[in-house]
C-alpha cells in the first residue's frame, strides 16, 4: 500500500531511489535536487539517452527480460520473473518466426497481486461490455486478456472491485477506439478516424446542440458501441469522483484523440514518421488517460494547484509515455512487423537489426523511468501529502502495468488481438 507518512513512493530496492528521509529535515526542493544530484547513477532526464544507451550495469527492479515474437500471430514462451533471459536468435529478428527478446526494464515490480479481486474485476468488466455491445464475438478473447486483473494490479491502494471496475470500463473504452476503429471492425479505414473522433469527444465532453438537431447525434451513439461505453463509463466515473477528477479525464481524452489523428494520417498518406516526430505522438497517446483516474480510485484528491503544477505535469505525462513505450516492446509479438512502433522505427532510422532497436528502445523506456524516479522523490519532499499519495500510486500503477504486460495472454501466446 501507498505510504503516506511521508516517506518515498519510490519501491524499495529500486537503483538509485532517493527517499525523502535520506535528506536533512526540513529540506526544500532545491536540497533535494542536490542530494539527488549526488544519488542519481548517470544523467537523467530527456535528451541524456545517448549516455547510458549502451551502459549494462543498469539493474532494474524486477526486470524480467522475454521473448516476443517479431511475426504476427506467434506466440511468445513466458519465463518466470527473475530467471535468466533467453539470447535472442540471430538475425536481424526480422524474419518469419524470428524473435527478440524484450531486455529487463528498468521499473518496480507489481505491488500486490490479489487473483480473486482481479478475477472478479475481469468479469464485471466482460459484462459490462456485452452490455454496451463493444467487443461483440469477441468476449471470450477479451476475457482471456484479462483486463480485470490489469486495474487491480495497477490500483493497489483499494480493495473494493466497483471502484477498480470504474477505472477499467474508462481503459476499455480507450481500448475499444483502437480495437474497433483501427485495428478491426466493419471499417478500419484511416480518413474515417477523425469524425468518429470528433463524434467520441462529442460523447466525452458532451455537446450541447438545439433540440431538432440532437436527435440526429443521440440515434448515432445509440447505433455506436464505442460511444455508448464512453458515455456510460463517464457516468459511472461520476459516482466516484468529483466533476474536477472528471474534466481531467476529458482533458486526458482530447489529447489521446489528437494522437490518434496524427497515426491516422500515417496509415492514409503511407508516410513513416520520424522517430522524434513518433516520441511526440507517444507522449499525447499514452496511457496517462487511465493513469489520471489514481486519485479517485484511491478515494482522494490531488489539490488542483498541484495537479496542474507545470513540474508534476512533466513527471505524470512522461511517467504515460515511459509504460507506452512498454506497451510498444511487449505488444510486438501480435502486431504487424509493419506496424507502427518505436522498435520498428529505430531500426529502420539508425538501419540496425530489431533486437538492437529493441535494446535501444528499452533505453528510451528506461531514461524516461530514471527522469520520473527523480522528479518523483524531490516532489515528494516539496509537496502535500496528497501528491506523495499520489506519486506512490503512479509508481505502483507502473509496476502493475508492467506485471500484465508481461503476462496477459494479449500479448502472448493464444487470442493476441
Amino acid at each position: 500500500m501507498p505510504q503516506l507518512d511521508g516517506a518515498s513512493p519510490l519501491k524499495a530496492g529500486a537503483r538509485s531511489a532517493l527517499r525523502p528521509h535520506d535528506l536533512a529535515p526540513g529540506a526544500t526542493a532545491p536540497a533535494a535536487a542536490d542530494a539527488l544530484h549526488g544519488l542519481l547513477t548517470g544523467p537523467t532526464g530527456l535528451g541524456t539517452s545517448a549516455a547510458r544507451l549502451f551502459r549494462t550495469d543498469l539493474t532494474p527492479p524486477g526486470g524480467d527480460g522475454r521473448q516476443v515474437s517479431a511475426s504476427p500471430g506467434a506466440s511468445a514462451p513466458t519465463q518466470p520473473t527473475g530467471t535468466k533471459p533467453t539470447e535472442a536468435q540471430a538475425g536481424d529478428g526480422r524474419s518469419e518466426g524470428s524473435s527478440v527478446r524484450v531486455p529487463p526494464l528498468y521499473c518496480p515490480d507489481a505491488e500486490r497481486d490479489d487473483p480473486a479481486l482481479g478475477e472478479e474485476v475481469n468479469n464485471r468488466l466482460v459484462e459490462w461490455a456485452e452490455e454496451i455491445g463493444i467487443f461483440q464475438g469477441r468476449l471470450e478473447r477479451l476475457r482471456s486478456h484479462n483486463f480485470g486483473r490489469l486495474f487491480m494490479l495497477a490500483h493497489p491502494d483499494t480493495d473494493d472491485p466497483e471502484r477498480i471496475l470504474t477505472a477499467a470500463r474508462c481503459g476499455l473504452a480507450e481500448w475499444a477506439v483502437d480495437d474497433h476503429w483501427v485495428d478491426e471492425g466493419e471499417d478500419t479505414t484511416p480518413e474515417l478516424i477523425g469524425s468518429r473522433l470528433a463524434m467520441a469527444h462529442a460523447v466525452v465532453d458532451p455537446v450541447r446542440l438545439p433540440a431538432r438537431y440532437l436527435a440526429e447525434f443521440e440515434n448515432l451513439v445509440r447505433k455506436e458501441p464505442v460511444l455508448r461505453a464512453f458515455r456510460s463509463c463517464l457516468d459511472h466515473l461520476a459516482g466516484i469522483a468529483s466533476p474536477t477528477q472528471v474534466a481531467r479525464l476529458r482533458h486526458e481524452l482530447a489529447v489521446m484523440f489528437v494522437g490518434y489523428n496524427q497515426e491516422a494520417e500515417w496509415r492514409s498518406s503511407g508516410r513513416t514518421p520520424a522517430v522524434w516526430e513518433y516520441m511526440l505522438h507517444r507522449y499525447e497517446n499514452a496511457f496517462y488517460p487511465c493513469m489520471v483516474l489514481i486519485d479517485p480510485v484511491g478515494g482522494y484528491e490531488l489539490p488542483a494547484a498541484e495537479f496542474a503544477d507545470a513540474r508534476v505535469r512533466r513527471t505524470y505525462l512522461y511517467a504515460g509515455t515511459a509504460n507506452v513505450l512498454l506497451n510498444d516492446l511487449y505488444s510486438m509479438g501480435k502486431e504487424d512487423p509493419t506496424d507502427t512502433n518505436l522498435p520498428n522505427l529505430i531500426a529502420a532510422e539508425d538501419n540496425c537489426s530489431l533486437q538492437e532497436a529493441v535494446d535501444r528502445a528499452a533505453c528510451i523506456h528506461d531514461e524516461l523511468m530514471h527522469t520520473v524516479e527523480a522528479e518523483c522523490a524531490v516532489l515528494s519532499v516539496a509537496g502535500s501529502p496528497d501528491l506523495r499519495r499520489y506519486l506512490a500510486g503512479l509508481w505502483a500503477w507502473m509496476g502493475g502495468s508492467k506485471e500484465w504486460h508481461a503476462t496477459s495472454p494479449r500479448y502472448h501466446g493464444m487470442s493476441s488481438q
